[in-house]
């Protein structure tokens, strides 16, 4: 039977975890042989089952609970875990008092049942990244080095590595994000008032026009129709846009040819291009950096770092390039085999392998990567934002014009009727 303890310990610091007993008596006797004495004793519950809510009021029962090992979190919780660990061991914390700590003060339900867990094998000799290894919120570069930290017997740098790596990968993903949201914001603006014109504003000028007896310029007509044809026909261009994006994504998932080359050939799109490889090579050595620093072999390293690029052209680069490596073959000849790792990043590569400072080369070409990927995105952006105000503007003038000019021909009609 496995029973939920809270003791203390010679020095008045106090322990939460779990052990396996035949009863409490003998929970007491192995807490003794740690040097513990016991406060509270009680049968354990299994957070992934969420305990026994039998007696709980309706509002304060758990409905829908995961198993821990298969919950997800956001990466900023993951991160401050991370910070706070590598804090704690640089301090000298000991892994079970900082495992302790973090307990006491984690208020997410879901990352106090994951650590609650954790702790637990610590203590019934589990490896750290072994048993982090087991939950899916741990990225496995993390995880990698963890294990690594624990070969060495640095944790302290371990964790701060792991969430260096985190940091960076917000970074990226905020910096990109934020690149694409303003001119994202002028495109949905733009479709509404495309939307809201065609359906509200031109049918109300039509029937004046009509009205009068005028007759429309060409271009009049022309937005005229488009206007009835949105109205009448608003439910088929929805179904046909739908029917393009779930295309699309079918084919991306279930083509793999088509996925390729849409991979591949988006590195060529103007600005965008330079934006996404510039932030996957980035991405790239930064991780590289770390786990080789770790200690981490360079072929395990090539593995997870090919592993966080989401990029199915470049991934499958990056593993022709671990085969090669199997087989002997230099990573900066390899690389050089393929288009999208450029000539300066070969060139740093092979300055690393040859000298002995792989991990340097690569720290130092992920802050040059990450200063050019910065430059793309201010590109991208500068050059989408007039990109999408022309179009707005030519969108408004052209229906303006449509509505002016029969204006002037309808004032004619006013005036010969008045003679």
């Amino acid at each position: 039977m496995k029973y939920s303890y809270l003791a203390i310990d010679s020095k008045n610091k106090k322990y939460r975890s779990e052990v396996t007993a035949d009863s409490r008596d003998e929970v007491k006797r192995i807490l003794a042989e740690r040097g513990m004495t016991a406060l509270e004793i009680s049968e354990y519950k299994d957070p992934s089952q969420g305990g026994d809510q039998s007696n709980l009021p309706i509002w304060q029962r758990e409905f829908g609970v995961k198993d821990p090992h298969d919950v997800t979190l956001p990466q900023k919780k993951v991160l401050t875990t991370l910070h706070q660990m590598a804090i704690m061991m640089k301090s000298g914390i000991s892994l079970s008092m900082a495992m302790e700590v973090l307990l006491d003060t984690e208020a997410d339900k879901d990352m106090k049942k994951i650590l609650t867990i954790i702790s637990t094998e610590l203590y019934n000799g589990v490896p750290l990244s072994q048993s982090m290894g087991s939950f899916k919120v741990f990225p496995q570069i993390v995880i990698s080095l963890v294990a690594a930290g624990e070969a060495n017997g640095r944790l302290d740098m371990a964790f701060e590595n792991a969430a260096d790596i985190v940091h960076r990968e917000l970074e990226l993903s905020g910096k990109i994000k934020s690149a694409l949201m303003y001119p994202a914001f002028l495109m949905g603006l733009t479709l509404v008032m495309i939307i809201v014109m065609s359906m509200f504003v031109l049918p109300s000028f039509a029937s004046v026009f009509t009205a009068f007896g005028s007759d429309l310029p060409l271009i009049s007509k022309m937005v005229m129709a488009f206007s009835d044809f949105m109205l009448d026909f608003w439910w088929l261009v929805a179904l046909i846009v739908a029917a393009i994006i779930y295309g699309f994504k079918f084919l991306l998932s279930h083509n793999e040819s088509f996925a390729m080359w849409i991979a591949e050939h988006i590195f060529k799109v103007p600005i965008i291009g330079d934006v996404m490889r510039t932030t996957y090579i980035a991405r790239f050595c930064n991780i590289m950096s770390s786990l080789t620093d770790a200690g981490v072999s360079i072929l395990r390293a090539l593995e997870l770092s090919r592993d966080v690029v989401s990029n199915i052209f470049m991934k499958d680069c990056l593993s022709q390039v671990i085969e090669d490596v199997k087989i002997g073959t230099p990573i900066n000849v390899s690389m050089s085999h393929y288009p999208v790792f450029d000539t300066i990043l070969v060139s740093m590569v092979r300055v690393g392998e040859e000298s002995g400072m792989f991990s340097d080369a690569m720290h130092k070409m992920a802050d040059l990567y990450q200063e050019q990927a910065d430059e793309a995105t201010k590109r991208l952006t500068d050059a989408m934002t007039p990109a999408m105000t022309i179009i707005v503007a030519g969108i408004v003038g052209v229906v303006a014009v449509s509505i002016v000019m029969p204006m002037f021909g309808m004032y004619g009609v006013v005036a010969e009727s008045s003679h």
